[in-house]
């Protein structure tokens, strides 16, 4: 039986888990720093989620801008439309073997435009994804404040609708997908941190040195975000680039608010964004507003400053003034893993060694990119 070592369970190594559990000849291992929550009531996940859910995923707002996306060929658009469709078929999936709600809007995504001269690359994305059999739709203002009447259009010269595209929560699929991984016999390993890599004399096989011991793998999956760059650096191989492989953290925030009333109609609120800015309905008059994107200067550490935030909501009151009177429930944070130089995400062998893969550095797509990626790597080890 071949054996796996997943390093990292954010929502991207969570979901390799789960893809390739679904091969009953892999004996997979998903080895993680953070302890596991012993109670992950919703509760428990609003209150403590840093206890168990790595800080990219816990920075996410799940908005899945696939079909919105301006990215039209290539790699890019390939991975965003295998993600897109299997999303359809997961969600489903993983509720059913579970038994768990993982809050799943199908009410799409709205993006507002403000800028005269981006109208042009607007029209061409709607012409383009019709002619691919893909629905987006052209609203002018009076049709958005018409279906909308939460939203100023004063500033707004227009907006795209994409029915089809999603938001999800992040926590509440990372946690489905490490329960649906475990009923097939996925061992998770919390609370234990991997300090090196080193190869054997065995070409074929892995030693992961952690905290608690030593193991051998046949397959190691660094899927483990900032974590990725020291891990890499552990390893000696003359193959490695000269330039190794840096991935640097992006720190976002985002809020979470309650409103009077819900902003929109009932059964009628897809996510809303424009300038950067998302509003992401949860139900029962709650939103998430956010995310913000603050990189680090001179490679220092990114402190936390409400400044960034505040910009942000303000922009979201912008966009629907009823924000203006809602109560801030709770704020926080989290870094996104963002490789320097080279394209997001990265996916595929580390150079010099056949069997250690990446799936890491996927900056702000690690949830709308999780389904692709686990493809990728579940293609790598099937095609060896």
């Amino acid at each position: 039986m071949t054996s796996i070592a997943i390093i990292g369970c954010g929502v991207v190594g969570a979901t390799i888990a789960y893809e390739l559990s679904q091969n009953p000849d892999l004996n997979i291992t998903v080895i993680d720093q953070n302890p596991l929550a012993v109670d992950t009531s919703s509760e428990l996940i609003n209150q403590n989620s840093n206890l168990f859910t790595p800080n990219s995923t816990k920075a996410a707002l799940g908005v899945l801008m696939g079909i919105i996306s301006q990215k039209t060929k290539g790699r890019a658009w390939r991975l965003r439309q295998y993600s897109m469709q299997r999303y359809e078929t997961l969600i489903p999936e993983l509720e059913a073997a579970t038994g768990q709600n993982i809050p799943f809007n199908r009410q799409g995504i709205l993006l507002l435009c403000y800028a005269e001269e981006e109208l042009g690359k607007w029209y061409q994305l709607i012409n383009l994804r019709r002619s691919q059999g893909l629905e987006l739709e052209w609203l002018n203002p009076t049709e958005i404040q018409t279906r909308y009447p939460q939203i100023n259009t004063k500033p707004v010269l227009g907006a795209v609708y994409s029915p089809n595209d999603r938001q999800i929560d992040p926590t509440q699929l990372t946690l489905a997908l490490v329960e649906a991984a475990q009923q097939r016999g996925v061992t998770f390993q919390w609370g234990v941190k991997v300090e090196s890599l080193e190869p054997l004399k065995t070409p074929e096989t892995q030693q992961v040195k952690t905290n608690v011991g030593d193991f051998n793998f046949d397959w190691v999956v660094i899927a483990s975000g900032l974590g990725t760059t020291p891990l890499i650096s552990s390893l000696e191989s003359e193959t490695l680039p000269k330039k190794p492989i840096k991935i640097r953290p992006v720190l976002g925030q985002a809020l979470q608010v309650r409103c009077i009333q819900p902003l929109g109609t009932l059964g009628l609120e897809p996510v809303i964004t424009g300038n950067d800015v998302h509003i992401v309905p949860l139900g029962n008059a709650e939103y998430w507003v956010g995310a913000t994107v603050e990189f680090p200067e001179n490679d220092q550490e990114i402190l936390v400053n409400s400044e960034p935030l505040d910009l942000v909501l303000k922009g979201a009151i912008a966009m629907c003034p009823a924000l203006e009177t809602a109560t801030i429930l709770k704020t926080w944070s989290g870094l996104r893993p963002r490789p320097e130089g080279i394209p997001a995400p990265v996916i595929g062998n580390l150079p010099g060694f056949s069997n250690i893969l990446l799936a890491t550095g996927h900056y702000r797509n690690g949830i709308l990119l999780a389904p692709a990626t686990a493809d990728e790597i579940r293609q790598f080890i099937q095609s060896n």
